[in-house]
């Protein structure tokens, strides 16, 4: 049985990458909400921090790291990497938990 592996991010198939417009204390904020409140286990390895969520459909491990701000102009805006791992949960599972997630997390705007 073989792995698909993502080309961009050479991350087995059940993981989803992306840069949040966010800071490291916003997002911890953010996760008891967005996780619908979900059994959570955190831990901070260097300069990661590893997010366990045991949610009804599976568990999701989600790693965080801080990267270098964006700047326009004069303006600089945190940005934080962060990976979805999926474990045990199929896509309709997957899915859901990204949707609430992404609705939780999305800021007003245009």
């Amino acid at each position: 049985m073989s792995k698909s592996i993502d080309s961009r991010n050479s991350l087995p198939e059940g993981c989803i990458v992306r840069d949040m417009g966010c800071s490291r204390s916003e997002f911890m904020r953010w996760l008891p909400g967005a996780t619908r409140q979900a059994a959570l286990h955190s831990s901070r390895h260097g300069e990661q921090d590893k997010h366990r969520i045991v949610t009804p459909g599976g568990t999701v491990v989600i790693t965080t790291e801080a990267m270098v701000p964006r700047r326009i102009a004069l303006m600089r805006l945190p940005v934080l990497h962060v990976t979805f791992h999926f474990i045990d949960m199929d896509a309709r599972a997957q899915a859901d938990f990204m949707r609430y997630f992404d609705l939780y997390t999305r800021r007003g705007g245009g």
